[in-house]
């Protein structure tokens, strides 16, 4: 039973259906704070067992912080005027037309749907090791590391959590507030018990004093270290605007969404510094033993560090159970809530004629999108049996590549914003801040970002696997070659679709423009027009 939503405001999902906490929550959920730091903080610190921030990380951490923050307040700012959740991709499309706007929803759509092959991986070897743990059973445990069975486990999570996506976006949002709460308690524990340690003299033989030096990323060069590192970084933060992704669906849909996006970046970054200065503390940043930098290490600092943290008594069994929980938790709580914005993408473009208008239908009972929700889920686990079948080592070029892509359709929607409002920039200094110097500075800043990440990614000696061996596609780092031809495959799409529906590219079905509506902006209702 599905019914297809017609306009662009009314495209049949519920509305009111989540409030502030709810969108803060989710937000934060998004981003999965464990496994992203689990899975990342080792790659900001080194990179093939040569330091790269070392411990700076946390100032790299703080630096990705600046233009996550900057480009919040634009979506604010752009939802406040026209809360679609199309986002970026309704954003821009009527900043700078409807190719910009097609890529960028695109980077929406290839950004989660190949984070979702690593999430499923982390997902799936997490639920063996923690069943393992619990049961004190080495076997189970083992096949954490079996890539058949993980495959298989990782596969069958993105199945569950598209049946709950499916379901309505309140049992998703009542889920995550149990998912997060675990996950930010193990964090939290994670974080005391390292500092505890360290300031006691009780830590490893690795361990140092933290200083207020790993705050500040003096001595770092911006071309080779900060600009790779922080697009690592910006994939510990990304996920927040999938409370902009709820807007529709949301109390107050021009104001909520775009405060719990505001809310969430600064939450992020208390939890984020905090845990990655303990745990940098407690285990150093050397590339042999529990050290961040050891190439081994890389894929889950955390897993590396909790026995030697933690320790072999009851409780410190218990503490890494709960670990080991959080991330499984925090990686299956993210698969869930990757769905979502993809999802609710791919519902407003296929209600602009941008995608197929089967994307557009909408559950009777549910008033989830059908074909989108179904379809993401498909596309990821589908992206994730390619990489395990091509290459176990593929997965570890996701994280970098996924960096590029958020660069890019975030640097989009800073840009987007500072067009957009151009009219009203000078009404008043806030309009200037908020609406114009911090979206393009942090638009511009990203682009620069993507810019020397790429150059650093693309060297064939970037990403290497355990073993120390290059990982590379036609002798070019695999990070680059991923994210760059997940680009190329949205330009091939973009093009078949023009060809076989031209009225979204004529410009003939998104507005388009600013006007003044009772002394305050919106949109100017450009549809029949024609293009401008």
């Amino acid at each position: 039973m599905t019914t297809t939503g017609s306009s662009d405001t009314a495209k049949g999902l519920r509305p009111g259906a989540v409030g502030l906490v709810g969108s803060i929550v989710v937000g934060l959920s998004s981003t999965a704070p464990a496994y992203s730091l689990a899975a990342s903080l080792g790659l900001v610190v080194a990179s093939g067992g040569v330091l790269l921030t070392g411990v700076k990380a946390p100032a790299v951490l703080l630096l990705a912080f600046v233009p996550m923050w900057m480009i919040a307040v634009a979506c604010r700012e752009l939802n406040r005027l026209d809360p679609d959740c199309g986002t970026t991709f309704t954003w821009v499309t009527r900043a700078f037309g409807p190719v910009a706007g097609w890529m960028g929803g695109w980077g929406i759509i290839a950004a989660d749907v190949i984070v979702m092959a690593n999430l499923a991986q982390v997902a799936g070897s997490y639920g063996f090791t923690f069943v393992g743990t619990i049961t004190d059973d080495p076997a189970i445990a083992a096949l954490g590391h079996d890539v058949l069975w993980s495959t298989v486990a990782g596969v069958a999570w993105i199945g569950v959590m598209t049946v709950v996506c499916h379901l309505g976006v309140e049992v998703s949002a009542r889920l995550q507030v149990g998912l997060l709460a675990v996950e930010v308690l193990a964090l939290l524990v994670l974080a005391g018990v390292a500092e505890v340690r360290v300031l006691t003299g009780t830590g490893a033989p690795t361990s140092s004093t933290p200083s207020l030096d790993w705050l500040w990323p003096g001595g770092l060069d911006l071309g080779s270290v900060v600009a790779p590192a922080m697009l690592t970084a910006l994939f510990i933060y990304w996920g927040w605007d999938t409370a902009l992704s709820l807007n529709e669906e949301t109390t107050d849909p021009r104001r909520t969404p775009g405060r719990a996006a505001v809310s969430s970046t600064l939450l992020l970054l208390v939890v984020y510094v905090l845990v990655a200065t303990a745990t940098i503390a407690f285990a150093g940043v050397g590339t042999d033993g529990i050290g961040l930098g050891a190439p081994g290490n890389a894929d889950d600092v955390f897993a590396a560090i909790a026995p030697t943290l933690f320790g072999p008594s009851v409780l410190g069994h218990a503490a890494t159970a709960l670990l080991a929980f959080a991330i499984l938790t925090s990686a299956a709580a993210c698969t869930q809530t990757t769905i979502l914005p993809t999802a609710r993408t791919a519902l407003s473009m296929a209600a602009h004629g941008a995608l197929p208008a089967r994307f557009a239908r909408v559950h009777d009972r549910f008033r989830t999108p059908t074909w989108s929700t179904w379809g993401m889920g498909i596309a990821s686990a589908g992206c994730y049996v390619l990489c395990t079948i091509v290459s176990d080592d593929l997965l570890s070029a996701l994280i970098g590549s996924v960096g590029l892509l958020i660069a890019f359709y975030y640097a989009l929607t800073g840009f987007a914003c500072v067009w957009v409002f151009r009219r009203t920039l000078l009404d008043s200094a806030r309009n200037l801040l908020v609406r114009g110097v911090l979206p393009l500075v942090g638009g511009a800043s990203l682009a620069l970002t993507f810019g020397y990440g790429l150059a650093q990614f693309a060297r064939p000696d970037w990403l290497q696997d355990a073993g120390g061996h290059d990982v590379t596609v036609l002798g070019v780092g695999a990070v680059a070659v991923v994210g760059m031809g997940s680009i190329a495959v949205g330009i091939v799409l973009m093009i078949v679709w023009r060809v076989r529906s031209p009225s979204f590219f004529a410009g003939r079905t998104v507005p388009a423009g600013v006007v003044e509506i009772d002394g305050a902006v919106g949109i100017d209702d450009m549809a029949e027009r024609g293009p401008r």
